[in-house]
């Protein structure tokens, strides 16, 4: 009965864990069309980036107090390289590739899961990134004539990946609220820096209250919010599950684009979809396995 009653209660923080992930998926989804819907000026990427972050930093260090600098340092730097490689990538490649190879993240979590935390990836779980894989092909309309811009833009896919595990594991070993403000604090200082050696052909330090409106509502919401949801519930389902409801991410993307921007979705984008839709539903049906030292799964019916 004591067994029984214990697997039902990790069961259920398991549920709550994948209802806040999705939350976080949300989240990021919504950025795509708020940041474009409002952004309609010339802005430094590097400048936007980092008001957001120091933004992030001022409202976290303000709320949440003692920090683990060391921790929150290195996933800071990872964060950055992630944002300067995918903004500098952007200014050579298109946006259909960047969006596509940006999102092959999730598809490398397991490996960074596998060398650093030693998860393995599950049988439902290869069928789910094979299956986001697709999708996300289909979505973005695929890509061509691979060229530098498109190494960057891996690069920052390679760093999201790290990241994303990196959080994992951290957020097992300290509060995960001492890993907010030093990470903010290092994005936010390398994009500033970054910013000094971009060029541009305007005034790259120019920047309008739209643009503080919108990194301010993106600091909270896609940046405090989220790095806490991660930082909290990653670590209840793990890095290889957490990667697959990331696939919500550019689903949402999409869905709240064709809401708010009233744009217009390809049958085979709209196939690409379901596909990662089915893939985070493989990945939530992963939940009943057993991993990481948790029991999750429900006695089984005589």
């Amino acid at each position: 009965m004591k067994d029984e009653f214990a697997n039902e209660y990790a069961l259920k923080d398991k549920f709550i864990a994948i209802f806040w992930l999705l939350v976080l998926t949300f989240l990021w989804g919504l950025t795509f069309p708020i940041q474009k819907l409002v952004l309609k000026e010339e802005i430094s990427p590097f400048l936007y980036n980092a008001i957001r972050f120091w933004i992030a930093t001022f409202l976290s260090a303000l709320i949440f107090g003692k920090s683990d600098w060391i921790r929150g340092t290195v996933l800071g730097i990872v964060m950055a390289i992630a944002y300067a490689t995918q903004t500098w990538g952007l200014t050579i490649t298109t946006s259909t590739k960047s969006g596509f190879i940006t999102s092959l993240y999730i598809v490398i979590v397991p490996f960074f899961s596998y060398i650093i935390e030693h998860e393995k990836v599950r049988k439902l779980q290869v069928l789910g990134f094979l299956g986001a894989l697709v999708g996300m092909y289909l979505l973005s309309g695929g890509i061509s004539g691979y060229n530098f811009g498109d190494f960057l833009t891996t690069i920052c896919g390679v760093m999201y990946a790290l990241h994303v595990v990196l959080i994992t594991k951290f957020s097992k070993q300290v509060s995960e609220y001492s890993l907010l403000t030093p990470q903010f604090f290092t994005v936010a200082l390398l994009n500033t820096l970054f910013n000094v050696f971009y060029r541009s052909n305007g005034n790259k330090w120019s920047f309008s209250m739209d643009a503080i409106l919108v990194a301010t509502f993106t600091a909270v919401t896609a940046t405090i919010v989220a790095i806490i949801i991660q930082a909290k519930y990653q670590k209840v389902v793990g890095s290889n599950v957490s990667a697959l409801i990331f696939v919500g991410e550019p689903l949402f993307a999409m869905i709240l684009s064709v809401l708010i921007l009233k744009e217009h979705l390809t049958t085979s984008q709209t196939m690409g979809g379901l596909l990662m839709l089915a893939s985070i539903i493989l990945g939530v049906l992963n939940i009943s396995e057993r991993q990481d030292g948790w029991i999750f799964a429900k006695k089984k019916q005589e």
